[in-house]
């Protein structure tokens, strides 16, 4: 047994480049498993301090104990009660969690992200989350950051609304800006926004942006964004529409999509919709965004409609006999793929890719067509790497990707709610006018 990566390299030079890779995995689960131990004694912990104070001992802080268990780790006192929420709630409510994390199938913050959807729910509210969620561990494995969080959102929204509805609307009291100092003489601006508001704001300097980089300097044929990435202008136009350096005659119209059944929309029902950019939101939020489009006199709300198969929720699937899919297909895509296909990657989709490339008569299809984000995409067209569609026994599209060294994923698309509709929701972002 080596000691140190450094060991493997000089004692055995020619070791498989998969038995790098294997002990890799081999340390994450470790790291797992430690942390799942840390978590029950750090539940042990504040069992016996609570023991304690209830036969006349000190009183119990939650602050103070979670400084405590920060300390014991090496980490800040805000992240040490944080993890302390975490071991309590997953020692005491979810042991199929913690049996996930302890596997390594989970890992420490990904427990962490299902444990903090579950911290409005009550412990029998708890439980049928742990149960529904991680009951089979392999219907968590390859999940990444956001899907881990999007899943245990949908479950809760499910199991108890109004719980996370009043979270919801304590949050929104919360809203702020912030600016932090960063590296190299810049600066991070951050704004805490109402979900929908978010994705308005993102989508609005998106859409400026591309419309900067389509055009020209007036009376020159010199691109009005020559120099500049979308991003870079994205990043201008904040600064633009927020001091007034440079105003902007109209307010920009922008769609934000919301997918959501017919049941959540017209009859009551609790099915989380699906807020794109952003993830699931509880049912009744959806209805509260379309009613709000449908009062609003500015606003022009319209409703198109993309029906699933029956029992499997599989969008109805789409083709084009062109190299580049066609912008309906690659938005039904999108739709159905919400974020990139890779698995653990979670990134924004910035490419329709063809998982069996056009060049080798790969068809431009929904069924052979994925969401990937850019990095993803190049990656993929690298020596060694092979993708194939298929789709799962419940009729859900699905990717295989298999790495240079033979490792092999699977990367099967979200479930839709039955009966998908896609609302759309303009929204006006008015320029701010710093004198007034």
């Amino acid at each position: 047994m080596f000691e140190h990566m450094s060991d493997i390299l000089v004692a055995a030079p020619d070791v498989e480049e998969s038995a790098l890779l294997g002990r890799m995995a081999e340390l994450e689960r470790e790291k797992s498993a430690a942390a799942a131990e840390q978590a029950r004694r750090a539940a042990a912990l504040e069992a016996r301090r609570v023991a304690a104070a209830r036969v006349g001992g000190p009183r119990v802080s939650g602050a103070a104990l979670g400084s405590e268990v920060g300390l014991a780790r090496g980490e800040s006192p805000h992240r040490g009660e944080r993890l302390l929420a975490m071991a309590r709630i997953l020692v005491a409510d979810m042991p199929c969690t913690l049996a996930a994390l302890e596997s390594g199938v989970l890992s420490e913050y990904r427990a962490e992200l299902i444990t903090k959807e579950a911290a409005c729910l009550s412990g029998f509210h708890r439980r049928l989350l742990d149960a529904e969620l991680c009951g089979d561990p392999a219907a968590v494995d390859g999940m990444g950051d956001a899907e881990i969080a999007a899943e245990a959102k949908r479950m809760a929204y499910r199991l108890d609304q109004e719980a996370v509805m009043e979270r919801m609307r304590r949050a929104r009291t919360e809203r702020h800006v912030r600016c932090r100092p960063a590296r190299d003489g810049m600066a991070t601006v951050s704004v805490r926004l109402p979900a929908a508001e978010g994705q308005a704001v993102h989508a609005a300097l998106s859409q400026g942006a591309a419309t900067t980089l389509a055009s020209t300097v007036p009376g020159t044929s010199v691109p009005a964004g020559l120099g500049r990435t979308h991003g870079q202008i994205m990043a201008d136009l904040v600064v633009d529409r927020v001091t007034g350096r440079n105003p902007v005659a109209a307010p920009v119209s922008v769609a934000v999509n919301l997918v959501l059944s017919d049941e959540t929309l017209l009859a009551g029902g609790r099915e989380p919709a699906h807020l794109e950019g952003y993830g699931p939101v509880p049912a009744e939020l959806a209805r509260d965004l379309v009613l709000a489009a449908t009062a609003d006199p500015q606003a022009a709300a319209s409703v198109r409609r993309l029906y699933a198969q029956p029992g499997s929720n599989k969008l109805v699937a789409m083709e084009s006999t062109a190299r580049a899919f066609p912008k309906g297909l690659a938005r039904f895509i999108a739709l159905r793929d919400q974020i990139c296909r890779t698995p653990y990657c979670n990134a924004r989709i910035r490419h329709t890719d063809h998982v069996t490339p056009h060049r080798k008569a790969g068809p431009t299809s929904a069924h052979n067509g994925q969401g990937l984000c850019e990095h993803c995409n190049y990656v993929k067209e690298e020596p060694g790497w092979q993708a194939a569609a298929t789709y799962d026994r419940y009729g859900r599209h699905t990717v295989t990707l298999t790495t240079p060294t033979g490792a092999v994923y699977t990367a099967t698309a979200p479930p839709g709610p039955e009966g998908l509709r896609i609302f759309t929701r303009d929204v006006y972002i008015a320029r701010i006018n710093p004198a007034a």
